[in-house]
């Protein structure tokens, strides 16, 4: 069973996946997170795509020590490898959300990565490790009653300008 860092998990609201020791590097896997936490589901998709199609690069604002500008932003890097994992398990936490009969409007609450285990490489070089992250997403299913009760306070402000009339 594995324990998740992300306290506060709702059921009936949320879903989740982790993906376990995988073959991406925790500098860049964090500069992923980074760019879809906090995004729609749709939203977060077309990011992670765009950077495997090499069409924008995930802005990275930390780690970016000799690491290139990239077109409308500082440094940057298309983190293909990186992106085409995170995105089969945010596939995977967006199939555990339609498993649960959550809305189709969700939302990446929650999304981060951790070290794992970093065993020894074969071969002749001596003490090389390989590169291991675990990553978990956090789905959350947002709520469309905001924009009926925007949409409620402008009509109920047009009845009152008519009403002074």
């Amino acid at each position: 069973m594995y324990r998740y860092a992300f306290q506060g998990f709702d059921k009936e609201k949320m879903s989740r996946a982790v993906g376990l020791d995988l073959p991406i590097s925790m500098k860049n896997g964090t500069m992923v997170c980074n760019a879809i936490r906090g995004k729609k589901v749709n939203r977060a998709k077309k990011i992670l795509n765009d950077a495997m199609n090499l069409k924008t690069a995930i802005e990275f604002t930390k780690y970016n020590k000799d690491r290139g500008h990239k077109p409308g932003m500082g440094p940057g890097k298309y983190a293909v490898n990186t992106c085409k994992e995170i995105l089969a398990i945010l596939d995977n936490a967006e199939a555990n959300a339609h498993q649960k009969n959550l809305g189709t409007e969700l939302s990446v609450k929650h999304a981060c990565i951790h070290i794992a285990s970093r065993p020894f490489r074969y071969g002749r070089k001596k003490r090389q490790r390989t590169k291991r992250s675990h990553v978990e997403i956090v789905l959350e299913e947002t709520k469309e009653e905001k924009k009926e009760v925007k949409e409620e306070a402008k009509t109920g402000q047009k009845k009152e300008k008519e009403g002074k009339k």
